[in-house]
């Protein structure tokens, strides 16, 4: 659902035909650009934690930032989160030394044989920038 929403918005206003006619310098420029604008949107979230309306708000803004990046460089988002989730739900109930645990959720492991999540062939335009 989110990124569709996020194509739908970004085909309608004409993003995707801009960042696909960049050059690779372009598209790195474009890419830290989109680094800034995550870590603007985390410092409203750190910076309003006691305001719920503000809190909402830009763990939203952080998503839709976040997802419209994979979805202006092309990448398949859906098939991105189900690889990171296939991973994720590999892991097991255990306890991680380096990690403190201060609130009691169960910790997630990785067990013996662990893979990790794979993109391969699901890079899209970040290809441009090796």
């Amino acid at each position: 659902m989110f990124a569709e929403d996020m194509r739908q918005m970004y085909e309608q206003y004409g993003f995707h035909d801009v960042v696909k006619a960049m050059s690779p310098e372009r598209l790195f420029q474009f890419l830290r650009f989109r680094v800034n604008f995550l870590r603007e949107e985390l410092t409203e979230f750190e910076d309003n934690v006691r305001n719920q309306e503000e809190i909402v708000d830009a763990l939203v803004d952080l998503t839709v930032v976040a997802i419209g990046t994979l979805d202006l460089f092309e990448v398949d988002v859906n098939k991105a989160w189900k690889e990171v989730l296939r991973a994720n739900l590999q892991k097991k109930v255990g306890e991680k030394a380096t990690r403190p645990n201060e609130f009691g959720f169960p910790d997630l492991v990785k067990p013996d044989g662990w893979v990790k999540p794979s993109h391969a062939g699901n890079h899209g335009l970040f290809e441009k920038l090796v």
